[in-house]
C-alpha cells in the first residue's frame, strides 16, 4: 500500500517503482518499526487521537506482526514500497479501517530517523560485545607467552625489542578506543526523534518525553528541521565502523607476515585458513586476508555517504534513502570481521625462539647501548655516532651482539665500560624501559592487570 497518492491522478511509472521502492533492503528496519509504531499509537493515545481500546487492539496487532515476521516467508510477494508501508498494510489487514488512524501526525521522515536510530542503538551493543570478545581473546594470547620477546618494527625493519604481550597490548588499547567511538555513536543516537513531522514539528499533542521513556530514548531531538536533514548519527557510526576496521585490517596484515615463510613466527589453525587447488604445501592465511580486504567496503560506505550528504539543501530530500544500504553493508561486515579475528587470535600459535632468534641477530639493541652510553655521561648525539659506527663494523663483519663481549667494545670505544655488554642481550635492556607504558617487563605484568580489570568494567 501506499501512504500518499491524493494528489496524484496517476500512478508512478513501473521503472520510477522499480528504481526508488526500498523494501528488498530496509526491510530489517521492521522490528524498529513495530516497535516504534506501538509507542506512536500509545502517545496517540494520550493526544485523544485513539481510545484505549483503539490502542489496545493496535498494539495486539503490532505484537502479531512481529511473531510473523520470524516466517522466512514473510516477505514473499510483497511490492510494498518500504518496509513502513509494508507495516501498515500488514495492520491494515489485521485492523481494518482503524490502521488508517496510525500515520495521524506523523511522518515517514520522522519515522525513519526513528527506526535507524533503533537499529542503530542495537547494532552499537552488538559492535561492543563483539569488540569485547576479541579483546578478551587478544589478553588470552598474551598470558599464554607471557616472557616471549619479538623484535619491533618501524618501515617494516626491525627496530627494538618488545615483550609479546606488550605488542597485543598496543592493539588492545585500539580496540578499546574502538569499543568507546561505539558508545559514542550509540549515544548520538539515542535521542528520540518523533512528534518532529515532517519537518516543522507536529500538529497534534504528543508528549515526546512520555514517547522517549517508552522506548528508552535517554532525550528527545530538540529542533525538528534537523532531524528530517539529520544523518550525523549514520555518519558517527560509520566512522566507529571504519577506524575499527583499519585497526582488524593492520592487525591482519601484521599476522599474515608474521605466519608467513619469511617470518614463521606464528602457526594459524587449520579452521581459520585454507589451501590451493593446485599446490598442496600451501596454508593461506585467506580469513586475515578477507578482513584486509573487507575493510575496503566499510571505508566505502563510510566514504558513499558523506558524499550523498555533503550538498543536501535543508531538509529532507530523497537522496538520504541511500543511508541504508551503506549502513547494513558497514554492519554486516565489520561484525563479521570482528567474530572472524576472535577465532582467529583464539587458534594462534606463537613459535616463541624464531623472534628471540630475530632480536637475537639483529642489532635491536642499538638504541638500548646509546641510552646506556648517555646514562654513563655520554652527550647522546655522540652517544648514538659510537653505536652507529659499532652496528656498521658488525655489518662489514658480519658480526652478531653475541659475538661482543665486554673486552671487544671496549676496544671498540672506551666509553664501553664492562657493565654495558649485558646490554648486547635484548632481554637485559628492556629491563630498562619500565616507565608506565613501556615494555619492560614489570610495566608489562602491570598493563595486563590493568588491562583485565578495564576489560571486566566494559559497559
Amino acid at each position: 500500500m501506499k501512504l500518499w497518492g491524493g494528489r496524484f491522478e496517476t500512478g508512478p511509472s513501473e521503472v520510477f517503482e522499480r528504481f526508488s521502492n526500498s523494501l528488498h533492503f530496509d526491510r530489517r528496519l521492521l522490528d524498529a518499526d513495530v516497535r516504534g509504531s506501538q509507542a506512536f499509537a500509545r502517545s496517540l493515545a494520550r493526544a485523544g487521537v485513539l481510545t484505549e481500546p483503539e490502542c489496545a487492539e493496535i498494539v495486539a496487532a503490532f505484537d502479531s506482526i512481529r511473531s510473523e515476521a520470524n516466517s522466512p516467508r514473510f516477505f514473499d510477494d510483497a511490492e510494498d514500497e518500504d518496509v513502513h508501508s509494508f507495516v501498515i498494510g500488514k495492520l491494515k489487514e489485521l485492523v481494518g479501517g482503524l490502521a488508517d488512524k496510525i500515520h495521524t501526525g506523523r511522518s515517514r521522515n520522522e519515522q525513519v530517523s526513528l527506526d535507524t536510530r533503533l537499529w542503530l542503538r542495537d547494532e552499537c551493543d552488538h559492535a561492543r560485545e563483539l569488540l569485547r570478545q576479541l579483546i578478551a581473546a587478544l589478553l588470552d594470547l598474551a598470558d599464554k607467552y607471557p616472557n616471549a620477546i619479538i623484535p619491533g618494527y618501524t618501515h617494516l625493519r626491525r627496530a627494538q625489542p618488545v615483550l609479546w604481550p606488550h605488542y597485543l597490548l598496543a592493539y588492545f588499547e585500539m580496540f578499546m578506543r574502538d569499543h568507546e567511538r561505539f558508545a559514542d555513536a550509540r549515544r548520538r543516537a539515542d535521542e528520540m526523534p518523533l512528534g518532529s513531522g515532517a519537518l516543522a514539528g507536529s500538529g497534534f499533542p504528543h508528549d515526546r518525553d512520555a514517547i522517549a521513556r517508552d522506548l528508552d530514548f535517554h532525550a528527545v531531538t530538540r529542533n525538528s528541521m534537523d532531524v528530517s536533514a539529520d544523518r550525523d548519527f549514520a555518519l558517527d557510526y560509520l566512522y566507529a565502523a571504519s577506524v575499527t576496521m583499519i585497526h582488524l585490517s593492520r592487525l591482519a596484515e601484521d599476522w599474515i607476515l608474521y605466519s608467513s615463510e619469511e617470518f614463521g613466527w606464528m602457526e594459524l589453525g587449520d579452521g581459520v585458513t585454507s589451501g590451493s587447488s593446485l599446490m598442496p604445501q600451501k596454508k593461506n592465511p585467506d580469513s586475515l586476508e578477507l578482513i584486509r580486504g573487507k575493510s575496503g567496503r566499510v571505508l566505502g560506505a563510510l566514504n558513499s555517504l558523506l558524499v550523498t550528504m555533503k550538498g543536501l539543501p535543508l531538509t529532507y530530500n530523497r537522496d538520504m534513502q541511500e543511508d541504508k544500504e551503506p549502513l547494513f553493508e558497514a554492519c554486516d561486515q565489520v561484525n563479521g570481521c570482528l567474530e572472524m579475528a576472535r577465532v582467529v587470535a583464539e587458534s594462534v600459535v606463537l613459535r616463541e625462539k624464531v623472534p628471540a632468534d630475530a632480536a637475537d641477530a639483529s642489532w635491536v639493541v642499538a638504541t638500548d647501548l646509546a641510552e646506556a652510553l648517555a646514562r654513563n655521561g655520554t652527550a647522546f648525539h655522540q652517544a648514538h655516532q659510537i653505536v652507529g659506527r659499532l652496528v656498521l663494523e658488525s655489518v662489514r663483519a658480519g658480526k652478531k651482539p653475541a659475538d661482543w663481549d665486554a673486552a671487544s667494545l671496549a676496544q671498540f670505544a672506551p666509553e664501553f665500560t664492562p657493565e654495558l655488554a649485558r646490554l648486547l642481550d635484548p632481554r637485559e635492556g628492556m629491563k630498562t624501559r619500565e616507565i608506565t607504558g613501556g615494555t619492560g617487563p614489570a610495566a608489562v605484568a602491570s598493563a595486563l592487570i590493568a588491562a583485565r580489570k578495564r576489560l571486566a568494567n566494559l559497559s
